[in-house]
């Protein structure tokens, strides 16, 4: 009889399509999948390492997994399990560690686990992890994360993905290619490209040969794919987000007019702290070149409040710069202290209900720029992808500008691109 497998995904949209990928090559290997609270034989945790409680969290799961399925097997992936292998098997009941390296051979590892055995650990060091393995969602027929891009050679002082990843490598342009050929056919409108570090796309090598290609050439070559309605560019660092981007992304009739760029403090003392390759000039220069070609463009930001050494006049010099910034909305994280990383070194440490006061301070400041944002639009007619969901009679969507869309559900507008008055 085939055997059962339930997966489930903890922190980002890389996460997410990575999670399908191992789901599909289980599903190829014989397993049929079952929703995460159901009884399955083997329950698969991709798990995150910037979420804060990683730990917990995982704890937390596995706990449920027993109660709801003590004959079952858990194997834990991701970030985390890179980064805590030893920590992860000592959890009570998780049967199997897989690193960066080995998460993509599960099926393999699988085949040789037996319940009563022992925590398996199988990692290796994140430098030896140098393979691209591509990935898409497919949990939602109308918008698919494709993951483009792996891994990052920057070294933020506050940041783990680069231990937890490795280094920066890419898939092919022609395998993009493919892959969207692939999207394309499930009927999809709507490709969210990913990656840990999308600007910095290209690196990677192709039988043998170091490739010779950027993430300009590829949004170029997918511009020319007629099969996909729709693009969006993820995040993009504002070091990379060039001005031949911005350009290209104002005359494109499928990238959508919608940019998010991680800027993490308005305060360039803490930027270099934070060991960031701009300074908040740059990031206003981009904002001010995206407004001028795109006026209604859509422009999100990530904000990280509490750094260690983040005084009060540091954060007003953030929430001032935010202010006068034609921004559209905020992703707001509280700094978190990582293992092995260089901002524990940094005094003094933000007490944490400070911590919480200056996130508190930003979602409101993020509330009043979506408002704001979204006023300037009422009005005018947007283009809206409606999502395939019948949610209590209402379905959504999105603008290409990111706008959300809520109306009484219509079956023919399922997953269909609909001129709509905001």
């Amino acid at each position: 009889m085939d055997r059962s497998v339930a997966l489930h995904t903890l922190g980002c949209k890389l996460n997410f399509s990575e999670t399908t990928a191992i789901g599909r090559m289980l599903e190829n290997d014989g397993f049929v999948k079952k929703e995460f609270d159901e009884v399955a034989d083997v329950y698969v945790i991709n798990t995150c390492s910037v979420t804060e409680n990683a730990d917990k969290e995982c704890r937390q799961i596995v706990r449920k997994i027993q109660k709801q399925a003590p004959e079952s097997l858990i194997v834990v992936t991701g970030c985390y399990a890179q980064l805590k292998p030893k920590e992860i098997s000592n959890i009570p009941g998780v049967n199997l560690v897989l690193g960066a390296a080995e998460k993509f051979n599960i099926a393999h590892h699988l085949k040789e686990l037996k319940i009563n055995d022992p925590a398996k650990v199988c990692s290796c060091d994140i430098d030896d992890v140098n393979i691209f393995i591509p990935s898409h969602s497919i949990n939602e027929r109308t918008r698919i994360f494709l993951k483009v891009q792996d891994g990052c050679d920057y070294s933020c002082s506050f940041c783990t993905i680069p231990m937890a990843r490795g280094r920066s490598r890419s898939n092919s342009i022609e395998e993009v290619l493919s892959n969207v050929e692939e999207i394309a056919k499930g009927g999809a409108k709507e490709i969210v490209l990913t990656g840990i570090n999308l600007g910095d796309f290209g690196k990677g090598f192709t039988g043998g040969k170091k490739r010779q290609e950027d993430f300009f050439s590829l949004i170029k070559e997918l511009d020319n794919n007629s099969n996909i309605s729709r693009y969006r560019i993820s995040s993009i660092e504002p070091n990379l987000l060039t001005q031949e981007i911005i350009e290209f992304v104002a005359a494109s009739k499928s990238f959508m007019p919608h940019f998010h760029i991680p800027l993490q403090s308005g305060s360039n003392k803490t930027l270099a702290a934070m060991r960031r390759r701009y300074k908040r000039e740059l990031y206003a220069e981009k904002v001010d070149e995206i407004k001028k070609l795109m006026p209604h463009c859509c422009i999100g930001v990530d904000v990280i409040v509490g750094f260690p050494g983040e005084t009060d006049d540091d954060f007003n010099d953030t929430v001032n710069f935010l202010s006068e910034l034609d921004i559209s909305y905020l992703h707001v994280f509280t700094y978190s202290e990582r293992d092995n990383t260089d901002a524990l070194n940094i005094k003094p440490v933000v007490p944490q209900n400070i911590r919480n006061n200056r996130n508190k301070i930003l979602r409101n400041l993020s509330y009043e720029k979506m408002q704001k944002f979204t006023a300037e639009n009422i009005g005018l007619e947007r283009e809206v992808l409606f999502e395939s969901v019948n949610k209590n009679g209402m379905m959504e969507g999105y603008s290409d500008n990111y706008i959300k869309v809520s109306i009484p559900y219509k079956k023919e507008y399922e997953n269909e691109i609909v001129k709509w008055r905001i």
